[in-house]
């Protein structure tokens, strides 16, 4: 997990690239074709596809398609407030990353609930995979109501704290209170996708997310502008665009016949795995706000040209996760109907694409290093500082691919306390130390990244040494 999912990995292949469809199948099925030849033809459909590769790629495109939705919508709400002025954008840029912490630490809602209803449709029973869903959507609706009545007092004193400009608080605070009335409705969202993907069904989330964000998109302008409201209707237009995706994927639910009683004891459980993924969340949390920390210390230059290189390296970070997304839900369903070679087999499989993927965008990237940066500056200092780092960016997306594919599988199996533990460490023992040094030392974004290299490094030792055990591969419906 990136932090971490994807839309048309498809696309990543341009047509005359190097890398053909046949050489693609030919790397990442290379170790499937004698256990698949062991299936007869209709199991072999039901549980891995006429083609595994295929099957993947089906898997994760949708999922692509809901992952990048936001990050442009968000683009779209930042171009609209920007021309109200400086305040209003500034507003919006607190008021978002409050509300971005918020939501990255309930992400259990979406990769805890995938990981329980995989199994269970693996193990041929859909319906208390769908289950799993009712359960996780009362808890995100309970969770964000609380989030909601705790942000309406708390909105003004945190929107002040993390600025000093009262101007600018005010306006966070402002956005702040309308768009966490929205919080029950995007964590509702975050618990249907998970059941969904549990259950392999990744088109109908990507039509309700984008249906959503059209609303909001639509919306924005007409009451940013039109009504006159201001940053106050960017966050009503969010809202809106949410209430749309939650009532959609509550109405799927409802649509299942399944029982819609909340069961205490299923959440319960849910919670167990929450821990360990919220931990995950704050492991990767601090890695990255000490990297925006050490940067903006060292100089205006320094933070400028991390800031794009990191939002590059989430974005593909983005586009590698729909594979892990696919590798979960696989994974899962793998383990749920008690196949350990098969799930093990698929494991090997996703991490050869993402290693196939990682690389080729590490060369595409290579290739854009005298283009791209000029696209989003024209600071010659910037430019400057944000050579060193491109290389590093560029030469870390193989190793990312392997690493946040193992993520999903690890995942996929319910295996979170391990990956818990081996992010904790790349942490601690990886990138603060050095991102914090570079500070001292005076080391600048050479310093940030090559942190960033010691805990991707560590991860990917970690997580490969996981997979060789086959110690994850525990069988059963239930983990």
């Amino acid at each position: 997990m990136s932090g971490a999912d994807m839309t048309g990995a498809v696309g990543l292949i341009p047509p005359g690239s190097c890398f053909p469809p046949v050489l693609l199948r030919t790397i990442c099925n290379s170790k499937m074709i004698a256990f698949l030849s062991a299936f007869p033809e209709e199991r072999m459909r039901e549980h891995v596809g006429p083609a595994p590769l295929r099957q993947i790629l089906a898997l994760a495109a949708p999922a692509l398609g809901v992952l990048a939705a936001e990050p442009l919508y968000l683009l779209v709400n930042t171009a609209m407030v920007g021309h109200l002025g400086a305040v209003p954008l500034a507003g919006l840029s607190v008021g978002g990353i409050v509300l971005a912490q918020i939501a990255s630490q309930m992400t259990f809602l979406s990769f805890g609930t995938t990981a329980r209803a995989a199994r269970l449709h693996g193990a041929g029973r859909r319906a208390d995979a769908v289950a799993e869903g009712v359960q996780a959507t009362w808890l995100a609706a309970v969770a964000g109501l609380v989030i909601t009545v705790a942000g309406q007092l708390l909105a003004g004193p945190v929107a002040h704290l993390l600025t000093g400009d009262g101007r600018v608080a005010d306006a966070a605070a402002s956005w702040l209170r309308i768009a966490l009335l929205g919080a029950p409705l995007i964590l509702i969202t975050m618990a249907g996708n998970g059941w969904m993907r549990g259950v392999q069904d990744m088109r109908r989330p990507l039509r309700y997310v984008l249906a959503g964000n059209v609303i909001s998109t639509v919306l924005c302008p007409a009451l940013v502008y039109g009504l006159g409201w201001g940053i106050d209707g960017s966050a009503v237009a969010n809202v809106a665009g949410q209430a749309v995706s939650a009532i959609l994927f509550v109405r799927a639910l409802r649509a299942e016949g399944v029982p819609l009683a909340p069961v205490p004891a299923a959440m319960r459980a849910q919670l167990g795995l929450a821990r360990d993924l919220v931990l995950l969340g704050l492991a990767f949390q601090a890695c990255w706000v000490s990297a925006t920390a050490v940067a903006a210390h060292t100089s205006a230059a320094t933070a400028g040209a991390h800031q794009v290189v990191f939002q590059l390296w989430m974005f593909l970070a983005f586009v590698l996760d729909a594979l892990a997304i696919a590798a979960q839900a696989l994974v899962g369903a793998a383990l749920g109907a008690h196949n350990a070679e098969r799930a093990r087999r698929l494991a090997w499989q996703v991490t050869g694409c993402g290693l196939v993927f990682g690389t080729l965008l590490g060369v595409v990237f290579a290739a854009l290093a005298g283009v791209l940066p000029h696209v989003f500056t024209t600071d010659a200092t910037v430019l400057a500082e944000m050579s060193g780092a491109w290389w590093f960016f560029v030469a870390l997306q193989p190793i990312g691919g392997v690493v946040f594919t193992l993520d999903g599988v690890l995942l996929g199996a319910g295996d979170a306390a391990y990956l818990r533990t081996a992010t904790a460490s790349g942490a601690l023992l990886g990138f603060l130390p050095v991102v914090w040094a570079s500070l001292k030392f005076g080391w600048g974004l050479v310093g940030i990244w090559s942190g960033l290299s010691a805990f991707l490094l560590i991860r990917m030792i970690t997580v490969l040494a996981r997979l060789r055990s086959g110690r994850w591969a525990v069988l059963g419906a239930v983990r």
